[in-house]
């Protein structure tokens, strides 16, 4: 039985993973100017940024369209 590789951009990464690359790519400065979240710009951290964006899909959503805009195609 052949297997059909997921057409799911963001499949086998996680939001730690998302994150930290973010994090890595621009700073948590300019992450906060990027998406104005509070967990960004006020005593950041990749713990409490993971605990908001797990409960706040529409904050979640953002973080995957900026990781997507900045991957190299797959």
């Amino acid at each position: 039985m052949p297997s059909n590789p997921s057409q799911d951009p963001l499949h086998g990464i996680t939001l730690e993973m998302m994150v930290t690359q973010l994090v890595e790519r621009h700073g948590w400065e300019q992450l906060g100017r990027i998406i104005d979240i509070r967990c960004f710009n006020f005593d950041p951290s990749i713990k409490s940024s993971l605990q908001f964006l797990r409960r706040t899909p529409w904050a979640r959503k953002k973080v995957e369209e900026l990781y997507l805009s900045g991957s190299p195609e797959r």
